[in-house]
């Protein structure tokens, strides 16, 4: 394969000098170009140019890429100081692209302690449990800190050799200092230390909440450190909150540092309201990333701001880069908004349930005006098909008023669609980004309750999308789920439910498309696909080593690839080292089904919904939270939690 070179190259000399190159051959090249920073080869290269996917050999100099080629004109560019790396039959591919996701609180996903039992954690009794903590402490010290917290999740007294649940006395033997929170797995109870009972405010004197129980000392009222209940989501939250805009920031690096772990080097906060996104800016001020973050402000929240700061250029590795609208709400909790009813929603649903949509069609059509005539990047939330339909007619109002621009508006999720919605969203040039992971997931509850067998075939339509020549991106929507790029990889590729089946074969597509998903086509729903999403000339030097290449792999073991390293602008920024395994470790896992911190914030974002119902009778009733928490919840209300807690601390 000869040496590739772009446009871009005239960045790297003069067009006399690059015309010398092409004619002259080696000996003109090594003559005129300085010598690389690093060289990689040694294993296969993906390069997601189609003119030349596969290479041996990529050189960076300055954070940009050079040379993409053999490894013989590689060397051409071999100098003294070169550093010469090895990919040692490991797979070379362009730095993920976060198409959607959160990565504020992912970062408190990130910092949460694995509390679980074995097989998927250590913990088996008392001792143990203390161990796990400390060296999770220790191994996050600098996190800790920052957010003045430890909150871990999983543990189970039944698997514990004592057979009870930890004590406040037993978690201050970690940390008087720090509050300590730690969730048990059915997320019904949890423990807490000293100092976290003080900020929650839990004490001798402090009564029963409603629908919880605080624990207390034998022959005392003080709290022993056991909650349950509402009174642990009531004083979990408090704890939570309690970190303040200094633990936002400390969420932020976490959340930025998860993400490199599973080789994103541009993530995204997918929506943020003014004070969160300050806060971002201020960790980016502080040289607090390492990739590129992506913000996206709440067009809801404050629209003049927005307009002040929305960018195309990272400053600090920090931008605002569009607007999020939310037209709906989640599927699987039957709140999406529908052109036709659930197939068999779980609940005390009236006949003919459609979902409902987050805000009239009226205010939509205002939202998506607004972003056309201001040049903002629009991302819109829309699952069900008649949140699709208020979106293109808001599109067609937009497009009769304004002369037609490369707008990239965005579809996020896009769940549920009917083809000549696709053929609707391709006229008006909409970027589709799709969910396909929720195969995983969730495909089995799409089959059996949202939508029916048929129509749970063409949930996230991949297929569709390719068959019109239309680009799409695979997001993981984290928190919801764990940023996995090997999971997302694996579901674009197969859409494999957790049962086995597979929802729509006509759908999946083959690794190379589900690579670009991830890499270069979210670039350019970004409009970043000039400097990022593939390994050419000039780009930046945004990298991806990984243990296999996904393309000689069985499809069906994508999910077990691992990100061995994640470069940025030629710096490593993640690399798993056998301490970086270590620290995984300590984490909690991913895609196990049976995820404690999710089940722990779906059942606090109902408990927070049912604290400002009206009817009192629904207020500090465990029997109905733990009711309605008993099913797949709705990630609009989820994603709704998330951004009041955040916002408060925020502020």
């Amino acid at each position: 394969m000869p040496l590739h070179f772009s446009r871009r190259a005239a960045l790297l000399g003069s067009v006399a000098a690059f015309t010398s190159i092409v004619a002259g051959g080696s000996s003109a090249w090594a003559q005129q170009q300085q010598p690389a920073d690093r060289i990689w080869s040694g294993g296969p290269i993906l390069t997601m140019n189609d003119a030349a996917m596969r290479a041996e050999a990529v050189a960076e100099r300055g954070g940009r890429i050079v040379a993409v080629g053999t490894a013989a004109d590689a060397m051409r560019l071999r100098g003294p100081q070169t550093r010469m790396i090895d990919l040692a039959g490991r797979a070379m591919i362009p730095g993920f692209v976060d198409a959607h996701g959160h990565i504020v609180f992912g970062g408190l996903q990130a910092l949460s302690a694995n509390m679980l039992s074995p097989p998927d954690g250590e913990v088996t009794d008392i001792a143990s449990l203390q161990k796990i903590l400390r060296e999770w402490m220790a191994a996050n010290m600098d996190a800790v800190r920052r957010a003045n917290l430890i909150i871990g999740f999983g543990y189970d007294n039944s698997q514990l050799k004592e057979l009870r649940h930890p004590t406040r006395d037993d978690l201050d033997q970690v940390s008087r200092d720090i509050p300590i929170v730690i969730i048990h797995q059915s997320s019904h109870l949890g423990a807490m230390n000293s100092k976290a009972l003080e900020v929650a405010g839990f004490n001798a004197d402090t009564p029963e909440i409603p629908g919880g129980v605080i624990r207390r000392r034998a022959g005392s009222k003080e709290p022993d450190g056991v909650v349950e209940e509402t009174a642990l989501i009531a004083g979990a939250l408090k704890v939570v909150a309690g970190v303040g805009a200094a633990g936002l920031r400390a969420f932020a690096r976490a959340g930025s540092e998860l993400w490199a772990r599973y080789g994103y080097t541009t993530a995204l906060e997918g929506r943020a309201a003014p004070a969160l996104a300050e806060a971002v800016r201020q960790v980016a001020a502080e040289g607090g990333f390492k990739n590129d973050i992506a913000v996206y402000v709440d067009v809801q929240s404050d629209r003049d701001y927005i307009l002040r700061h929305h960018s195309k250029t990272y400053n600090n590795r920090m931008r605002i880069a569009g607007a999020k609208l939310s037209s709906d709400g989640s599927p699987q909790g039957f709140t999406a908004f529908r052109d036709r009813p659930y197939y068999n929603p779980v609940g005390n649903y009236p006949p003919g349930y459609l979902g409902y949509p987050t805000l009239p069609l009226a205010e939509v059509i205002k939202h998506v005006d607004w972003a056309f005539q201001n040049g903002v990047h629009l991302i819109n939330h829309c699952n069900g098909e008649a949140a699709s339909d208020m979106f293109i007619t808001a599109l067609k109002v937009a497009a009769a008023k304004h002369p037609r621009a490369d707008r990239r508006p965005v579809l996020i999720h896009g769940q549920f669609l009917r083809e000549e919605q696709v053929d609707a969203f391709k006229q008006f040039e909409v970027f589709p980004s799709l969910f396909p992971m929720h195969t995983f997931y969730w495909g089995d509850w799409h089959r059996d309750h949202t939508v029916g067998p048929h129509l749970a075939d063409n949930i996230s339509p991949t297929g569709w999308m390719r068959q019109r020549g239309m680009m799409f991106s695979s997001h993981h929507d984290a928190p919801v789920a764990l940023p996995d790029s090997m999971r997302v990889l694996d579901a674009t590729v197969t859409r494999r439910t957790r049962s086995g089946d597979i929802l729509g074969p006509h759908h999946r597509v083959d690794v190379i498309t589900g690579l670009k998903a991830m890499t270069l086509w979210p670039a350019y729903q970004m409009f970043e696909d000039g400097q990022k999403g593939s390994i050419e000339v000039g780009k930046l030097a945004d990298l991806v080593i990984l243990s296999a290449d996904p393309t000689a792999v069985n499809p069906e073991t994508i999910d077990q690839i691992k990100v061995a390293e994640t470069i940025k602008e030629g710096q490593t920024i993640f690399a798993l080292t056998q301490a970086e395994q270590r620290r995984g470790d300590l984490m909690l896992p991913g895609a196990t089904g049976d995820d404690p911190f999710q089940r722990f914030i779906n059942k606090a974002s109902v408990y927070r919904d049912m604290t400002r119902a009206p009817n009192p009778l629904m207020r500090g009733n465990p029997g109905l939270v733990n009711a309605m928490t008993s099913t797949p919840h709705d990630p609009g209300c989820i994603h709704q939690f998330l951004f009041e807690v955040m916002s408060e601390m925020a502020s």
